[in-house]
């Protein structure tokens, strides 16, 4: 794997647990060698993934819409700088550089990232892992409604079963790296 592309917050959540995993995971990444490709804010846990990953010599291509520019103030510090037109241009760009997707604690931008990453996995436009990265259960709840979702038939089981679900980097890096878990349209 040479990129992940990591999806989280532009704000810091409450208390420094959040800090900690958006660094942690980004150290990590970066001691395996891998790239990170993120929204290129300087903001939030946005700021830390970069600043982490930057601190370990790794490679940080940032992506940001010319529209949220006031908001995610753009890095400044990355390998790589992407101004795009849009938030679609963002995620189309951020996912030509990406082996893989990881959702950390964010709101309703990452969600809305994470989804179309997935929606995109599932009709076929790539096959590469998608990931919610669950510390302190911070996704359980969405990911018990996911279920609830399989169980009423509104999502294939294999939607689902195709999520990586890791607490962990270790675990994490295994279902990212480990067989494709099979999907079908």
């Amino acid at each position: 794997m040479r990129r992940v592309a990591l999806f989280t917050g532009s704000s810091f959540g409450e208390g420094d647990r959040w800090r900690t995993t958006a660094e942690e995971l980004s150290r990590w990444f970066a001691r395996q060698g891998v790239g990170i490709v993120y929204g290129g804010a300087s903001v939030g846990l946005m700021g830390v993934v970069a600043d982490a990953a930057l601190d370990e010599g790794a490679e940080v291509i940032g992506v940001v819409p010319r529209s949220v520019f006031s908001s995610e103030v753009p890095h400044l510090g990355l390998t790589e700088l992407h101004e795009v037109e849009s938030m679609h241009e963002r995620k189309a760009l951020m996912a030509s550089y990406a082996d893989a997707f990881v959702a950390l604690p964010g709101g309703i931008g990452t969600l809305e990232e994470v989804f179309e990453v997935w929606t995109w996995q599932q009709i076929g436009l790539h096959d590469k892992p998608v990931a919610f990265y669950d510390v302190d259960g911070y996704w359980s709840p969405l990911l018990t409604a996911l279920d609830g979702m399989v169980e009423a038939g509104f999502v294939r089981a294999s939607a689902r079963d195709a999520l990586v679900v890791a607490d962990n980097p270790g675990d994490l890096w295994a279902g990212l790296t480990g067989p494709a878990k099979p999907s079908t349209p």
